[in-house]
């Protein structure tokens, strides 16, 4: 500690300085970092949130102490790594997040005192937020708001309101909604509601399109035809092309006719009920018959209070009378017969078909006289080709069908038809010759021979150029090496220099005979004529082999002399 003192005491006053503001800036330097290290761990809870979910599930964390962190404007919850799974656990069981809009978890709880028509309007809050959460289930709605009108009840027909609903979705980036996929949230809508029909459902997206055509019951088809029903007319064109081209490209070619198809439809439907009596024939329907026999006596005795006594005087009995009544009633009826028949939609009325069928072309001449003929099918062919589209579509003529058939002359012909044929065929086994060879040479054999002889009188030219280069420098090395060197002393060192030149001689020499002999066998032609001087190399080379101590006593004498 004394040393310590010692050493602050010994310190300037910048120096302190320097130190307080060095300990500072570490600190802060490790505080940040600690804290850039905490702050790394959050990771998302959830993403994409409505507002009202988002402060719900602040709200939630808040109260269990979780620590939490928002970005993305508050739609995106950030919490530690650690505790990711706990936490969303805990709002699952709480029911969080609920997608914007609460379900019929509103009526958990009981309300007491609540009016019949808060109670109505909490149902259809609860119902519009569980259709919200099943649209979306769907990959490629990211947001849903559902918004259902209830019907309107009344005794008076003019009074009553059928149930509307209109649904906004907000799309995933890049994805869209298929017309089956619109068509199914509108059912799914539907089936949710009492009374709502899916013609009376529109949905739409966040850019303000339509992406179904909501019908009314004034107004079936929404004032125009249905996108469905003119698909299906499509299709039916589609289908009749497609059977007019597999059957007529195979004859004419995918560019030798043009074909169109228009079909009308009936896209009315109803039923239709008919019914028919034969008075010819006649059944019983019923049969009633009442037959009634029998009697009961006549009143007799005097008439008065001695008569009604509960013990009357005896008094002469009387005879009983006797009835009888027959009935009987049979209906007959005529033989009736009773047809309900239900009228599909889109039936075929009427269907028209026209096919153009491109003239021929051919080429009368050869080379520049060539003359482009264009010649239109027979009758027989036309007729033909009418005969298999009518078999094709399955034309009735009875229905009102039509079908045209013509030949016209394309104005855009293929290239083919416009060049000329070529004036003479190939020669069988290869392609044609070019026009510009002579006549003699207009020949295979003799342009494979030819080649031939000049591809050797090539190699030859090659091989005898390297040849003489390779020997024209071989004479100027030998040439410099044969020179007398300036500064020569002694009469040793020309003997060393001797023997090393007639290695050098014999050596070069070897291997001028072996570059010599390989080009003769290479090219098989006669030896060349050798110079004078390359035969005395040559001899100088074999003396230095057998006797090169003389040879250098021959050159040692050379040098005396020229000295």
């Amino acid at each position: 500690m004394a040393e310590l003192k010692r050493l602050l005491g010994n310190l300037t006053l910048r120096q302190k300085a320097s130190l307080v503001i060095a300990a500072v800036a570490v600190a802060a330097s490790l505080w940040a970092l600690a804290n850039w290290s905490r702050e790394r761990d959050f990771r998302p809870l959830y993403t994409g949130l409505a507002a009202e979910d988002a402060g719900a599930v602040v709200a939630r964390l808040r109260e269990r102490g979780t620590p939490y962190r928002l970005s993305d404007a508050g739609a995106t919850v950030l919490v530690p790594s650690a505790r990711v799974a706990e936490a969303r656990l805990d709002l699952a069981a709480s029911g969080l997040p609920r997608t914007g809009r609460i379900g019929f978890e509103l009526f958990d709880q009981n309300r007491f005192g609540a009016t019949d028509f808060a109670e109505k309007v909490n149902f259809h809050r609860a119902l519009e937020g569980e259709l919200e959460r099943s649209i979306l289930t769907l990959a490629e709605v990211e947001r849903a708001r559902v918004h259902i009108t209830p019907p309107k009840e009344s005794v008076f027909l003019e009074a009553r309101r059928p149930a509307k609903a209109s649904v906004l979705v907000k799309l995933r980036p890049g994805a869209r909604l298929e017309p089956e996929n619109v068509q199914a949230i509108c059912h799914l809508v539907a089936s949710a509601v009492d009374g709502l029909e899916p013609g009376a459902v529109s949905v739409l997206d966040v850019r303000g399109n339509l992406l179904n055509r909501p019908r009314s019951p004034e107004d079936p088809e929404g004032g125009r035809p249905s996108e469905a029903l003119l698909e299906y007319r499509q299709r039916l064109e589609r289908d009749l092309m497609a059977k007019i081209h597999s059957t007529l490209e195979p004859l004419l070619g995918p560019e030798g006719f043009r074909a169109s198809v228009s079909v009308e439809c009936d896209f009315t439907s109803g039923e239709q009920s008919e019914e028919i009596l034969d008075p010819t024939r006649s059944v019983m329907t019923s049969s009633q018959r009442t037959e009634d026999t029998g009697g009961y006596p006549a009143a007799s005795g005097v008439p008065g209070t001695a008569s009604n006594l509960p013990r009357p005087t005896a008094r002469p009995s009387a005879s009983a009378r006797s009835y009888s009544r027959r009935t009987e009633n049979i209906t007959y009826q005529s033989s009736r017969t009773v047809r309900r028949l239900r009228i599909p939609q889109g039936t075929v009325k009427r269907m028209s078909v026209a096919v153009v069928v491109d003239h021929l072309v051919r080429w009368e001449g050869q080379g520049a006289a060539a003359k482009r003929i264009v010649e239109p099918p027979s009758e027989e062919k036309l007729k033909a080709i009418r005969e298999l589209v009518a078999g094709a579509v399955g034309l009735n003529a009875e229905r009102g069908d039509q079908l045209t058939v013509e030949s016209l002359p394309f104005e855009a012909a293929p290239r083919w038809q416009l060049e000329p044929e070529p004036a003479a065929p190939p020669a069988p086994g290869g392609p044609a010759l070019p026009a510009w060879l002579p006549e003699p040479l207009r020949s295979f054999q003799v342009l494979a021979v030819l080649g031939a002889a000049l591809a050797v009188l090539l190699l030859a030219a090659v091989a005898g150029l390297f040849w003489w280069r390779r020997r024209r420098r071989l004479k100027i090395e030998t040439a410099r090496e044969l020179a007398p060197g300036e500064g020569a002393s002694g009469a040793l060192e020309a003997g060393d220099a001797a023997g090393r030149l007639s290695a050098q001689l014999a050596e070069r020499a070897e291997q001028q005979a072996k570059l010599e002999q390989e080009a003769l066998e290479s090219l098989r032609l006669a030896p060349p004529k050798t110079k004078k001087s390359e035969v005395l190399a040559k001899h100088l080379a074999e003396a230095a082999k057998k006797d090169a101590a003389g040879l250098a006593q021959v050159v040692r004498t050379w040098l005396d002399e020229r000295e």
